[in-house]
């Protein structure tokens, strides 16, 4: 069985690579981390709004220490620090891609492979940014690693790849900068890896962690005007007491995900009489 790698932040050992849509990590020699794609997402435990994905690629010789200091885990950072990380890793990187699934799409096919279908947005995104780029078609794509204990099933990679134009614009007027385009032509899924607490140990990862926060933070800071009454420029989604009571209050908005304990009704308790 693959195993975790633990150890220093920036060592973490070598990655075991695997096609398509399976495996994970194992421990080995070190290696470079650099010139592959490193993947997060920010919302998957929110009660509203979009999960948010992003990728990242940098070239070999990037250094990390010198063009973007302070650089980790998003959930370690302070909103300032993670909005100027973010537009450094923007003007900085290779390049990049953002997706998302709103809160329709995870209900209809659950969260997990909501995520899965985010991700592959952010990488056909990237892709799309490489074509551009590079005048290239079709993209080849360079090895994903991907925050976390699992990899992008084929299954949720095809999905988006057959409708390549849905959920993509359907929150543009939110977005810091315009999602970007698909490839003309669709890449094959690349190798890719999971590494547990990525985006703490692997720099390409903490990229694009701070990433996926900043613009997810951004829509829900938007999507705050629209939706008033609920707080969600100040808890951004998640299950805060203040969440849960206006819920309680107001009910569900078009934001909230339905099928999510907290916003879809508890089931009724049953009670007997007892008649004389």
């Amino acid at each position: 069985m693959p195993s975790r790698i633990h150890g220093r932040r920036r060592n973490s050992g070598a990655l075991k690579l695997h096609p398509g849509g399976g495996g994970l990590i194992e421990a080995g020699a070190p290696v470079s981390h650099a010139c592959r794609i490193g993947i997060d997402e920010a919302g998957r435990g929110c009660l509203a709004g979009p999960v948010v994905a992003a990728a990242v690629l940098f070239a070999s010789s990037f250094d990390f220490a010198a063009e973007l200091p302070g650089l980790d885990d998003s959930k370690r950072l302070q909103p300032a620090k993670r909005g100027e990380l973010a537009d450094l890793i923007v003007q900085k990187a290779t390049a990049y891609g953002v997706g998302f699934s709103r809160q329709g799409e995870i209900d209809a096919v659950n969260i997990l492979n909501a995520t899965f279908r985010a991700m592959s947005r952010a990488v056909l995104a990237l892709a799309g940014s490489l074509e551009k780029a590079e005048n290239a078609r079709p993209v080849v794509l360079p090895p994903l690693v991907i925050d976390g204990n699992k990899v992008i099933p084929q299954e949720q990679w095809r999905a988006c790849a057959r409708d390549p134009e849905a959920e993509r614009r359907v929150w543009e007027e939110y977005f810091p900068a315009p999602p970007g385009d698909f490839p003309a032509v669709v890449p094959a899924l690349p190798m890719q890896c999971a590494v547990v607490d990525g985006d703490a140990l692997i720099p390409t990862v903490s990229a694009a962690s701070v990433l996926a926060k900043t613009v997810r933070d951004g829509i829900m800071t938007r999507l705050d005007a629209l939706y008033p009454g609920y707080g969600f420029a100040r808890h951004m989604g998640y299950g805060t007491k203040e969440h849960l009571r206006a819920l309680a209050e107001k009910g569900p908005c078009r934001l909230h995900r339905a099928t999510f304990r907290g916003v879809k009704p508890r089931a009724a308790t049953a009670v007997v009489l007892k008649l004389p």
